[in-house]
């Protein structure tokens, strides 16, 4: 990132870290937001990725370079899978947000071998990280306000200084964008495109709740339990995003019903929790820690919103339950070994 500090958007932050007006900087060439919306069509589907200024960006290069191999999809070694995620996870969104849709593209097509991984990968950009916090608040993190200026608003600034609301805005605009496209996935033959699908798409700009009435219909027909507990979740992030009461009664029967998979139930409860300011009642109490078996919690950690929060000796669905219903019980110390993952 060193050679970073030398460019124009360097500047920019250090001029912001000194008192400089973001909005001075708005809808100009290190701007993210005008700079996605600005990739043509044409470019996008032709994948012209000399057309994208990713210089602009901290490791703009480097993603592109991703992109490139896993467009090309010719390497058993070097796909160019992880980048994009681990920027992200290390508060460096800006230059991934640029891959976002050519991301969709790859994971659009039927016949490319990392399709998977790349639609996991477009959703990246689009959510502040906030691992192993599993509360009401952060859960479903998730705000309509995309136009904003303020240096330091909900989203405060990434790692390289620049403003991170701006880079999750982006983000969420390409994926909107991009709508058609990622929506038949929803009924792809695959669970796991199923599942990164209604993540990706949680995200998006949906006043009009077409991709709510999307989660729905494919609601009615999946029969994965965990991919079920999928479109649960994406449809209570998507409603915290754009309120909508009949969305919130729904939830809450569907926790309440007794013929419904466990997995559906307890994907419910959390959603119904995330969206409500509401004490938890005691029979979602009761529902909850019955239905919360080792073997439901482990099989649950296949959902993103789950992996995003699970611990090295906690799975997801266990930190969901102790931080939203008990938070008074202590959780296990975590394991000081960063390769470690969730006991199997």
């Amino acid at each position: 990132m060193d050679e970073w500090r030398t460019d124009s958007t360097f500047a920019m932050c250090r001029a912001l870290t000194d008192g400089a007006d973001l909005a001075s900087f708005a809808g100009g060439p290190f701007d993210v937001r005008a700079v996605v919306e600005a990739i043509r069509p044409e470019a996008k589907d032709g994948f012209l990725l000399d057309e994208v200024p990713w210089e602009h960006f901290p490791r703009g290069g480097h993603v592109r370079e991703a992109v490139h191999l896993l467009q090309s999809g010719d390497s058993s070694v070097c796909t160019g899978t992880g980048v994009v995620s681990g920027m992200c996870a290390n508060d460096m969104r800006a230059a991934a947000v640029l891959a976002v849709p050519f991301l969709i593209r790859i994971a659009a097509d039927s016949r490319h071998p990392h399709r998977a991984d790349a639609l996991a990968e477009a959703s990246a950009p689009a959510r502040a990280r906030y691992l192993g916090v599993a509360s009401r608040d952060t859960l479903l993190l998730h705000r309509a306000d995309t136009r904003r200026d303020d240096l330091y608003d909900d989203y405060g600034i990434e790692v390289t200084g620049y403003p991170a609301g701006w880079s999750i805005t982006a983000a969420r605009a390409a994926i909107t964008a991009d709508t058609a496209l990622l929506e038949p996935l929803l009924d792809d033959p695959a669970p796991v495109v199923r599942i990164r699908t209604a993540y990706a798409l949680a995200t998006v700009s949906d006043p009009g709740h077409r991709v709510r009435v999307a989660f729905h219909t494919r609601f009615a027909a999946e029969q994965d339990p965990v991919v079920r507990a999928a479109l649960v979740l994406a449809t209570a992030e998507a409603t915290r995003s754009h309120p909508h009461p009949p969305t919130m009664a729904w939830m809450r029967e569907q926790w309440r019903d007794g013929t419904q998979v466990p997995e559906t139930r307890l994907a419910a409860a959390i959603g119904w929790l995330c969206l409500t300011d509401e004490p938890a009642p005691d029979n979602l109490r009761a529902v909850v820690d019955d239905l919360t078996t080792e073997e439901r919690a482990q099989a649950m950690d296949a959902l993103p919103w789950m992996a995003a929060v699970r611990g090295s000796d906690e799975t997801g669905l266990r930190r969901c339950v102790r931080e939203m219903l008990h938070p008074d019980r202590p959780g296990p110390v975590e394991c000081d070994d960063p390769w470690r993952t969730a006991p199997r």
